[in-house]
């Protein structure tokens, strides 16, 4: 009795991933290192200074780390509720941050104790940072305000109340003391100069602001908010330049990397998306297991750390060259050509007894059922959610033995609104695949016969029958467009062909006839 024969599954060729510098600069990193803390990370500041500590703010806490510890080498925990927006002054030497409380801290980076407490807000405060002279801070609030504070005397300078939401984000210029962009979640963009009572600029970012960025020259602003990440030229007065739509859910933080020239964003759809800032495609992605609230890069790319909701901390440390060596070298090995070829060479002797070893045959679960001749249940497994998500070609390699033996039409017919729901499913979501297109068009015209009777008693498959019907008509629709632009390439291509005329000797242009034809072939007329 002849063996079973498995369905035979076309490979059909994959598209991989296109290498990039891009691709092989983001992947030479190291495993992640992870860390738990106390609540979810809000926020993270690189020091400015060597050896580049990073700032942690947590729950009730800010911890400093070093490039390369798993243990926080300082900690801060002066906090009677939830901590905020940890910020390095740009020497390295004093950390400022706020609080749920109202109170606004600053700390010696080598103490514990704060320096100064700033008293003046009613609500809590998301929004701290120096100045570039380092000697006064920015604060936003919930209250609605944003003010500016001097070290020093420990007074409050100036007090904007011009959001009218929470205000969330903000960033200092490390160009100009005096000026400052805060984002609120009024949507609004402004700017201000501590020389004015008054902002001098507006920008409407269109959903509630989460995170500011300004590039080192300072004349581009990054804002991120919603699903959006938008550039705005300040030169130009706020005029929008890009607005970008890569992430599923809301971006939270943004930050500059290779000197200025990739963009990174996150986004609580757990991706990080890094930017070509000259063309702000997308050239590299990172994934993580939660959403991400914090993101900071150290200079020159050396690490990239990710805060999350679930309180972990990832930590990713670049590959020293000698390391990107070892890995590639390790990928490059492969085994040596005599384990291979070992044993294959060998010529039975005379006498030697042949002990045939049977072997096994192992089925698929779709084989299986065919083997049984249940063509429905076959089918049914081919149409399993991660068979005909992941896998469509076994599907429509399933469906094609199916026609192939006659029992297609079986194994469509009979099926309840759930089951007949997932076939339609998959119809609406591979007919106009190419590859799949004249199995599946045959396998659409069955199902049409068959179930034409109960059309309008199920208002769920109805739905699908119009969904395939609005995507034939837009496939036939585009089929028409495309003829007609191939119709048009065509012409062009024809009439871009230069003529070559054959010469003839002795003919004429004009009639075709011979110079001695001409004259002999008219009828003379002679005078009476």
């Amino acid at each position: 009795m002849a063996s079973f024969k498995p369905t035979k599954i076309q490979v059909y060729p994959k598209l991989g991933e296109k290498v990039t510098q891009d691709t092989l600069y983001w992947k030479n990193y190291k495993a992640p290192v992870q860390i738990k803390e106390f609540g979810a990370i809000t926020n993270i500041d690189f020091s400015p200074v060597a050896p580049h500590n990073f700032a942690v703010t947590a729950f009730t806490r800010v911890h400093i780390y070093g490039p390369f510890s798993q243990e926080p080498v300082k900690t801060f925990t002066r906090f009677k509720d939830t901590a905020y927006s940890g910020r390095f002054r740009s020497d390295g030497q004093l950390l400022v941050a706020g609080c749920e409380d109202s109170m606004v801290r600053l700390f010696d980076v080598g103490g514990k104790v704060a320096l100064r407490m700033f008293k003046g807000h009613t609500k809590a405060v998301h929004v701290t940072d120096f100045t570039s002279d380092g000697y006064q801070i920015l604060t936003g609030s919930d209250d609605y305000t944003c003010r500016l504070w001097d070290i020093p005397n420990a007074t409050e300078l100036n007090t904007y109340q011009e959001h009218t939401d929470y205000i969330r984000c903000g960033v200092t210029s490390k160009l100009n003391r005096d000026l400052f962009i805060t984002g609120s979640y009024d949507h609004t963009l402004k700017m201000f100069d501590a020389r004015l009572d008054k902002s001098v600029m507006t920008m409407d970012h269109g959903h509630p602001v989460e995170n500011l960025l300004l590039y080192p020259s300072e004349g581009l602003l990054v804002s991120a908010g919603g699903r959006y990440v938008k550039v705005w030229d300040l030169l130009k007065g706020g005029q929008p330049l890009v607005s970008l739509k890569n992430h599923h859910k809301t971006v939270t933080c943004l930050s500059l990397g290779s000197n200025g020239q990739r963009l990174l964003s996150a986004s609580l759809d757990r991706h990080v998306k890094v930017y070509n800032t000259t063309n702000y495609k997308v050239v590299h992605n990172f994934d993580y297991a939660a959403s991400i609230l914090s993101l900071g890069l150290a200079p020159d790319d050396e690490s990239i750390v990710v805060g999350m909701t679930n309180g972990i901390l990832s930590v990713k440390h670049k590959k020293s060259p000698e390391e990107s060596k070892e890995t590639s070298g390790q990928q490059r090995r492969k085994p040596s050509y005599r384990v291979f070829v070992k044993g294959k060479n060998y010529v039975p002797k005379q006498d030697d007894y042949l002990v045939s070893k049977p072997v096994k045959q192992h089925l698929a679960k779709y084989d299986k059922q065919l083997k049984r001749f249940n063509v429905s249940k076959a089918l049914d497994t081919a149409l399993e959610t991660w068979i005909r998500r992941r896998k469509p070609e076994i599907t429509v390699a399933v469906i094609k033995e199916l026609d192939r033996r006659g029992t297609l039409k079986n194994a469509l017919a009979g099926r309840d609104e759930q089951s007949l729901f997932q076939l339609l499913n998959f119809l609406i979501g591979n007919l106009v695949d190419p590859r799949f297109a004249p199995v599946l068009v045959t396998t659409a015209e069955m199902i049409l016969d068959i179930y034409r009777s109960v059309i309008g008693q199920s208002p769920v498959v109805d739905r699908q029958l119009l969904r395939l019907q609005d995507l034939l008509e837009r496939e036939i629709d585009y089929q028409k467009d495309l003829l007609e632009v191939l119709g048009m390439l065509d012409t062009m291509f024809a009439s871009s062909i230069p003529r070559k005329e054959v010469p003839c000797s002795g003919i004429s242009r004009s009639n075709g006839l011979g110079q001695g034809e001409a004259s002999t072939s008219r009828p003379q007329l002679q005078a009476t």
